[in-house]
């Protein structure tokens, strides 16, 4: 599924990993849902989503340990580019 494909879904696809379930959630506004999502998760791309999430409610300590349990680098990118930058890597796993 291309990008795009997957930003302009009407509904969120279950058959998704929870990770991109979670960032489906987050481009549409429902963080708590999203939040919810990844934090019934265990692995490293929820927590990928999981740190993303919280560096968007601004709680960046919070955000550096979801990181870190990610294995990926803090992001200092734009949240919008961070959000496609995370989606267009979950994506091409699919």
């Amino acid at each position: 599924m291309r990008l795009d494909e997957f930003a302009q879904q009407e509904r969120c696809s279950t058959s998704l990993p929870s990770a991109l379930q979670a960032l489906w959630y987050a481009k549409k506004g429902d963080w708590n849902q999203a939040h919810e999502i990844v934090q019934e998760a265990n692995d490293a791309d929820s927590a990928w989503v999981h740190a993303y999430l919280h560096r968007q409610e601004g709680d960046l300590s919070n955000a550096r340990y979801w990181y870190r349990r990610s294995q990926r680098p803090e992001s200092t990118a734009s949240l919008s580019q961070e959000w496609q930058e995370i989606a267009g890597e979950l994506l091409k796993m699919t």
